[in-house]
């Protein structure tokens, strides 16, 4: 395991890979995405080890809707057995739930779980788990630039007055810091609409595993590559 130095405050991670790793195996794409639920339980384990304060999944982006009708309700039936299954998990390791993106294009019985354990973890304080469900992040930068355009329209606020941080106050993630570091996993080279605004610093590392064959040691490598490499953010 990688030393406590240097560690990311804020995790994200790109779960790629699923139907891939089902279709090399023979087994329907939702095999995959019923095996990538361990590697989430890995994940979580990993940051909490090393003292990561938040870790954001990318679940189920805007364009997973339109997928094939089956398999988005087999995603929407594993994102309801997460919320079911893990509660106990959730409050004995002290984890926060928080959820960012279109919520209410869910289905209502999703929504009624994911508000319900939201809720009871509210009071958790070892780390926060952050899930991107229908999201997509040109969606949410339009939907903040609507929010201060109405405002200005409205004259509660100037254009003058909008800044890096009143736009940042206006996304999903207003309450939640910047992403650190940035993990992809299959091996792909690209942010697929993923907190385009957030991780404008972010390091980025690329895992060739799918995500149902990601393990704790996966995340303590990546961590290991982030410590290696030398944070400029824009400066020599």
């Amino acid at each position: 395991m990688p030393s406590d130095q240097d560690t990311p405050r804020h995790i994200a991670i790109i779960m790629d890979g699923n139907g891939r790793w089902a279709k090399e195996r023979g087994l329907p794409r939702r095999e995959g995405h019923r095996a990538g639920a361990e590697s989430v339980r890995e994940a979580i384990d990993a940051c909490k080890e090393l003292g990561v304060e938040y870790l954001t999944l990318y679940a189920f982006s805007s364009e997973n809707w339109n997928r094939p009708a089956a398999e988005v309700k087999a995603l929407m039936a594993l994102l309801d057995r997460f919320l079911d299954e893990r509660e106990k998990d959730l409050m004995r390791q002290d984890v926060r739930l928080l959820a960012i993106g279109q919520i209410e294009r869910l289905p209502a019985s999703t929504r009624k779980r994911l508000d319900r354990l939201k809720e009871k973890t509210a009071n958790n304080r070892s780390i926060t788990l952050v899930l991107a469900l229908s999201y997509g992040s040109r969606e949410e930068i339009v939907e903040a630039a609507r929010s201060l355009a109405t405002d200005a329209a409205a004259g509660k606020i100037t254009p003058e007055q909008i800044d890096n941080s009143l736009f940042a106050s206006r996304l999903w993630t207003g309450d939640i810091p910047d992403p650190d570091l940035l993990v992809r996993t299959s091996g792909e080279l690209r942010v697929s609409n993923f907190l385009l605004w957030q991780i404008s610093y972010a390091e980025i590392v690329i895992v060739k595993k799918f995500w149902p064959e990601f393990r704790q040691g996966d995340l303590f490598e990546a961590v290991n590559e982030y410590r290696r490499r030398h944070r400029r953010f824009g400066a020599l």
